[in-house]
């Protein structure tokens, strides 16, 4: 994939290349795409973030680490671990990264959008998600390691390790703030207008997959969970604070970006 102008302007000192065919079992599914420019890292801002040397930063993709103290928020659990982490993983490869831009290049706060590697051709958000250290995220259009990335996380889940020691599923009623949440609960009413397609869940909460993003679904599986349990992830939106709550709707809503972000359970 080929880097915009603006990207190249950086310093592109050296080159990263690994054939894929001697990279471990861990990262087969995440293949390193011949050949990436190297970017110097000033420093590492939290668990999925970088500062280049050149200014800019970095939101790395398909990974939400837990959030450092802001906003009058307090540091989240594995915070701290997620970005001395990540610090390492920099560190030791001379405080360089290789990257490789989203179909989107940038996000909504000007930050490049990419996935990083470093020069033995590991992947940095799978070594943090089977380490435990963030959620697997996927937002469309960028979704190119969705699967490896999975792999990865559901490998820490199943060890139990990092923020899955204790697991972080929450029901909707005990939502209390807006912001990532991991969801379990059972869907009791599907609605497809407009405005898309809402699922309703048995508490104060609706999953709403806009229109733009139906095509990522699979619709006919959608329209049948009614009455079956599925886990979500993704921001949730406190719509009361927005002052778009109707009487018997729900507080709380949950914008779903990729199929990778809801699961139907057993």
């Amino acid at each position: 994939m080929g880097f915009p102008a603006q990207v190249k302007k950086a310093s592109l000192v050296g080159a990263f290349f690994v054939s894929v065919a001697w990279l471990p079992l861990a990262q087969a599914g995440c293949p390193l795409p011949g050949q990436l420019p190297s970017f110097k890292v000033q420093r590492v801002v939290d668990g999925d973030t970088l500062k280049l040397e050149d200014g800019r930063s970095v939101r790395l993709i398909g990974l939400n680490a837990p959030e450092l103290a802001h906003q009058g928020r307090s540091t989240e659990p594995f915070a701290e671990t997620a970005r001395r982490r990540l610090q390492e993983l920099v560190a030791a490869n001379d405080n360089r990264v290789g990257l490789r831009l989203g179909q989107q290049a940038k996000d909504h706060y000007g930050r490049i959008l990419a996935h990083a590697y470093d020069a033995r051709g590991r992947n940095l958000e799978a070594e943090l998600l089977a380490a435990g250290l963030g959620y697997q995220v996927a937002v469309a259009p960028n979704t190119a390691l969705v699967v490896c990335q999975h792999a990865a996380e559901a490998e820490a889940r199943q060890a139990g390790r990092g923020l899955w020691r204790q697991a972080p599923v929450q029901s909707p009623q005990q939502l209390q703030a807006g912001g990532f949440a991991l969801i379990r609960a059972r869907v009791v009413g599907i609605e497809r207008n407009r405005g898309g397609l809402w699922l309703e869940l048995d508490g104060p909460l609706v999953l709403h997959i806009a229109p733009k993003q139906l095509t990522r679904f699979d619709l006919p599986a959608l329209q049948a969970l009614s009455g079956r349990r599925i886990e979500a992830r993704g921001w949730v939106i406190d719509r009361a604070r927005r002052g778009g709550v109707k009487p018997g709707q729900a507080r709380w809503m949950l914008p779903l970006t990729d199929a990778a972000m809801l699961e139907v359970l057993p």
